[in-house]
């Protein structure tokens, strides 16, 4: 039994998250920069059983594609060559962003941590991840 994988794709960096191995709970992972991710993601599917990669969808408020799916649908078609075997969907993230900062104002995080975009990232994916997984119950 595999986790599921989270990407929250940015121009700059990745946020990661995973749920535990029976797929309940998601947590963050890490974040790298995006010209380490496939390198990453091949270390960590070496160690652990992943059976499906979710990836952050960003949409505008009328629907339509965000100006970012011209980064993200390379790297999905490059998930996909690298990954084969690992199917790929693609979640909505619209507000995961804010949601992330929400969370660590109410969390009471000092203002040097809501600036860290490094861990936005990654509570965004967390976000992503955890949307899905509610979504899919």
């Amino acid at each position: 039994m595999g986790r599921i994988l989270s990407i929250d794709y940015g121009q700059k960096r990745v946020g990661i998250a995973v749920t535990d191995p029976l797929k309940i709970i998601a947590n963050g992972l890490t974040t790298v920069s995006t010209g380490e991710i496939f390198k990453f993601l091949t270390e960590y599917t070496a160690k652990e059983a992943v059976e499906l990669f979710i990836v952050g969808l960003p949409r505008k408020m009328n629907n339509e594609a965000s100006d970012s799916m011209q980064w993200i649908e390379p790297f999905v078609r490059g998930l996909k060559n690298k990954f084969p075997s690992i199917p790929v969907q693609m979640v909505d993230e619209r507000f995961t962003s804010v949601l992330a900062h929400q969370a660590l104002l109410e969390g009471g995080a000092k203002k040097k941590t809501r600036q860290d975009k490094k861990l936005i990232d990654e509570i965004s994916a967390t976000i992503i991840l955890q949307s899905y997984l509610e979504s899919s119950r």
